[in-house]
């Protein structure tokens, strides 16, 4: 006698769910998982052979992980306690915080992203907007670093390009991690940033738990051999100018610094200059504290920047916005600058104020000096003067043997000078910053900070050649 056994099609529906669901976690997921590792895998070891700075264990060890050692931090748990007795709160709401915090800042570097998607894509998009040069470089002394060497690059911060800059000319060299602002914890940019070995940072925390949370990983990620980029101003510059080293994160690297450990921190400095910042007009806007511009106002700037590169490329006219250069100077090992710059060099630094001084001063004497910064230079210190080309171009000529004599290098391009005049005329006409009217160049006055900006990239460098004339 046959029996037919009859269910409902939720029910069946439901089976067939459930069946799908444990195929999924139990065999289609694990296998994606250890493709994409095995993936991962190959890319770290072909990119070892040739990186100057390997990829370190702590920068590969699982996310989770590095939660877990920074929630039980003793720095962190010292903290813990302290707030718990005078606030009278219970460690585990505090903990709770912390894990919070720890989940924010720890990236989640992802090997095969960063070294091809991410490295492609910032390939692409910085020749698509610039010409990229590399200056300068010290990659025989880089090369011959040993393990117990935690490199931190120090940079300029001239451009939001400049993170994706770094990333690109760094690429041959090793896998840059960088502390990034709350504006980038949009999706899917923030997503991308952690994959790449970012983390995130609240600049205006006044919370002492979230801070020392966030001093506890930098540390962490110093011991842990992790090359790190940093920007000591702390912020976009907004008048051109370099400006002074804040005790941020340089402060927690430097301060949490063992002179009697096996591992030394080297320091890298890097400049970084733009023959256009892309953000310029809001930079200016936001020194002299006007109110920001409408979400209509922003679109249909972008809206005409882009249509106007998009026209000029299809006409054949786009010189793309000029050049971005990048310098990366003499490593400074800390162990030898505290035992020439301090009386007990075995003794933990308490401040920091006298190094962030000199790594300050050492970005700026590398600082590239670019065709749009000369001209400005030159045209902001007669702002009434109309030139002819040739005398703007003789008098750009003197100033560029002043700072030569002094040991400055500028980039040429085509190592031809004339050229790089010539460029740095073009792109600020094309800008209608600079007019030309019968044969004379004169600048726009409504344009006189905009040119200020741009001189003010180099003007350390220039009043230091003028002392030494």
């Amino acid at each position: 006698m046959n029996t037919t056994i009859e269910m409902p099609l939720w029910a069946a529906l439901l089976a067939i769910l459930l069946a799908a669901l444990w195929l999924l976690q139990h065999l289609l997921l694990p296998s994606v998982r250890w493709f994409f590792r095995r993936r991962a895998n190959t890319v770290i070891e072909e990119v070892n052979t040739r990186l100057a700075l390997k990829i370190p264990s702590f920068k590969l060890t699982r996310r989770e992980v590095l939660i877990d050692r920074l929630c039980y931090h003793p720095d962190v748990m010292a903290m813990v306690d302290n707030i718990a007795a005078q606030k009278q709160v219970t460690r585990e709401v505090l903990i709770t915080e912390v894990r919070e915090y720890a989940q924010e800042i720890v990236p989640a570097f992802n090997a095969l992203l960063y070294f091809k998607s991410a490295y492609w894509f910032a390939r692409k998009l910085v020749h698509s907007i610039y010409r990229v040069r590399l200056g300068s470089a010290e990659d025989d002394e880089l090369c011959q670093l040993d393990e117990n060497t935690s490199v931190v690059f120090l940079m300029n911060h001239r451009s939001n390009m400049d993170y994706i800059v770094a990333t690109y000319l760094a690429a041959e060299r090793t896998a840059l991690s960088y502390a990034v602002g709350e504006w980038a914890r949009v999706w899917p940019l923030q997503q991308l940033i952690r994959s790449m070995g970012g983390y995130f940072v609240r600049r205006d925390s006044g919370d002492p738990l979230y801070r020392r949370v966030l001093e506890a990983y930098v540390q962490m990620a110093a011991q842990g051999g992790v090359p790190q980029a940093v920007f000591p101003e702390g912020r976009l510059t907004r008048d051109g100018k370099l400006g002074k080293a804040k005790m941020g994160l340089l402060g927690y690297i430097a301060k949490g610094f063992d002179p009697q450990g096996e591992r030394d921190i080297v320091f890298i400095p890097v400049g970084i200059n733009y023959d256009r910042v892309l953000e310029d007009r809001s930079l200016l806007r936001a020194a002299e504290q006007k109110p920001r511009r409408s979400k209509l106002s922003t679109f249909s700037v972008f809206f005409a920047f882009t249509w106007k590169n998009i026209s000029q490329a299809i006409m054949g006219k786009r010189y793309r916005n000029g050049y971005a250069c990048v310098n990366f100077g003499k490593p400074v090992f800390l162990k030898q600058w505290l035992a020439q710059n301090t009386n007990n060099p075995a003794a933990k630094l308490t401040d920091v104020s006298e190094l962030a001084t000199d790594l300050m001063h050492r970005i700026g004497e590398i600082t590239p000096i670019l065709p749009v910064a000369l001209v400005a230079t030159v045209v902001t210190a007669k702002p009434s003067h109309a030139f002819s080309e040739l005398e703007l171009k003789a008098t750009v000529f003197d100033l560029l043997e002043k700072l030569e004599r002094a040991g400055y290098r500028a980039y040429i391009p085509r190592g031809d000078r004339d050229y790089a005049v010539t460029v740095g005329i073009r792109m600020l006409t094309l800008r209608h910053v600079m007019k030309s009217h019968d044969g004379l160049l004169t600048m726009n006055k409504n344009d006189i900070q905009l040119l200020q900006y741009y001189a003010n990239s180099i003007s350390h460098l220039v009043t230091n050649a003028e002392s030494i004339a």
